[in-house]
């Protein structure tokens, strides 16, 4: 059997999971760590934006992106 070794940041969530004693604290933590990662997604959206690594030309161009994972 193989075990899993946890970093220091999911030893911190499960070491606070100890505190959530019902559904809707559950849910708010949930919420609350949702809008963090939206956060971050936001500020390098900004910060891709303001280097010039996107622009409106390559978000039109996501318009029409059709990736395909090929199968067999």
């Amino acid at each position: 059997m193989q075990s899993t070794v946890f970093n220091h940041a999911q030893m911190e969530l499960l070491d606070m999971m100890s505190f959530v004693d019902t559904p809707e604290m559950l849910a708010q933590l949930k919420q609350a760590i949702s809008d963090f990662f939206a956060r971050r997604a936001e500020e390098e959206i900004d910060r891709l934006w303001e280097t010039g690594a996107l622009n409106e030309e390559k978000v039109e161009g996501f318009r029409n992106l059709h990736e395909r994972t090929p199968y067999k």
